[in-house]
């Protein structure tokens, strides 16, 4: 079968279309012909080296597909069954194998391909608004990349929940589509300092929470836009790593908190996982939360898909058909 191989960290270049071994299944794993492969913001940290893993490696942590095998003492899912995943290595494939525990099978009138397009980044957007802070009526929430992945799921749930959304993008379009979403205001970082927006925006009493997908570039002024006890919430770097955060700042600014959360805490258990993806796949279903998939990219020209969302050029899921 064809895989995205890495064989050395890099930049795009580094990401190879090779022959690898078709995957048998072991005891608890199931094998899924995959349909659509997500891309991640994770798969650029991987493919460079900003995490560290074990090479060669085939990239991708999320795909949606039909299970074409069973290993032993599986229970969860049978040969047929349309299923999706996240969280499980070597998704930019053909087929993988993949512990059937984490396989969530789609409901009926859901795509392969939505599914793809839905579990690490609307499971992201779920735990986001739903556990790591509660949104409810009455917060101001704060989303940085507001038109992207994460971004469009989150800023719909967080209105779902009641909470007002402020979004910040580079451009006139994902203006648009973050005010699609449901962010009542629209912050331009380009044009515009993001900080004394979201002062005047509140007059001056600040936010409950900021969700901070890109680091670097936004981290140390978010901590100035947060009400008293309001919390901080990195999930992303795509501006790079963030610096050392010296303590006493949260005391100084008003008792602030700060999380680095990451999904995989959040579906540590079946039951959890089963939990969060059915309400995620049900409003889905019932057209209470829209995907917007604006790319597909055949599996060969992976690195091409890399450099578009690098280069800021995607809104919504980017996928890879195989």
């Amino acid at each position: 079968m064809k895989a995205i191989r890495v064989n050395a960290p890099g930049g795009p270049e580094v990401m190879r279309y090779e022959d690898t071994p078709e995957p048998t299944p072991k005891a608890g794993e199931a094998t899924v012909k995959v349909d659509a492969a997500g891309i991640n913001y994770v798969d650029v940290y991987q493919r460079s080296g900003q995490y560290k893993l074990a090479l060669p490696l085939t990239l991708g942590l999320e795909a949606g597909g039909t299970v074409t095998a069973i290993g032993p003492n599986v229970t969860e899912v049978k040969v047929g069954d349309k299923v999706a995943y996240s969280g499980v290595p070597g998704a930019y494939a053909q087929y993988a194998a993949v512990p059937a525990s984490r396989l969530v099978v789609l409901p009926s009138g859901l795509s392969t391909r939505q599914g793809a397009a839905v579990m690490l980044q609307g499971l992201t957007a779920h735990y986001l608004a739903c556990s790591t802070y509660p949104l409810k009526s009455g917060d101001t929430c704060l989303v940085h990349a507001a038109a992207g992945g994460v971004g469009l799921l989150l800023c719909q749930i967080a209105k779902m929940r009641g909470a007002r959304v402020i979004g910040t993008v580079s451009t006139e379009e994902k203006a648009k589509l973050a005010r699609e979403a449901g962010a009542s205001d629209i912050i331009l970082y380009t044009k515009q300092d993001f900080e004394a927006e979201v002062k005047r925006l509140t007059d001056g009493k600040g936010l409950q929470v900021v969700y901070d997908s890109v680091g670097q570039t936004t981290f140390d002024k978010g901590f100035n836009c947060l009400a008293p006890r309001g919390m901080m919430v990195l999930y992303g770097q795509s501006s790079g790593p963030v610096g050392v955060l010296d303590l006493q700042t949260l005391s100084a600014k008003g008792s602030l908190f700060v999380t680095r959360p990451s999904l995989n805490h959040h579906i540590i258990t079946r039951a959890e996982l089963l939990q969060r993806s059915d309400e995620l796949l049900g409003w889905i279903r019932n057209g209470t939360l829209k995907l917007r998939i604006e790319h597909e990219f055949p599996l060969k020209d992976a690195a091409d898909a890399h450099r578009a969302l690098e280069g800021r050029k995607t809104t919504g899921k980017v996928l890879l058909i195989p």
